[in-house]
């Protein structure tokens, strides 16, 4: 599995609560993607720094999603170009389901 971490510093902070108008008007683009187990939504503290955190089957998976598209859907959105980080991830503790994940 592969976590995926992007941010990108707003042009001016906003906050939790536009945050998560925001987050809700873009959540439904991310159901049913292939290979994308979760999604979690970032806000920094002082509302100047958004972003991701996705956990990916594959780093394949992750990077059809990360396209030049996708790069200026977050600009059109956000007014902001957004950077990627890649881990790897071989074992996930699932609290929610009570499931202890491996990449094997």
């Amino acid at each position: 599995m592969i976590t995926a971490i992007t941010t990108f510093r707003l042009p001016k902070p906003i906050t939790r609560e536009e945050a998560r108008t925001i987050f809700l008007s873009t959540a439904p683009k991310y159901q049913g993607v292939a290979g994308l187990v979760r999604k979690v939504y970032v806000l920094s503290q002082d509302g100047s720094t958004a972003g991701g955190i996705y956990l990916w089957n594959s780093r394949v998976e992750a990077d059809a999603m990360y396209t030049e598209s996708w790069k200026s859907f977050v600009r059109e959105k956000y007014g902001t170009d957004p950077s990627v980080t890649y881990f790897d991830s071989p074992v996930v503790v699932d609290n929610l389901t009570h499931e202890i994940l491996s990449d094997e």
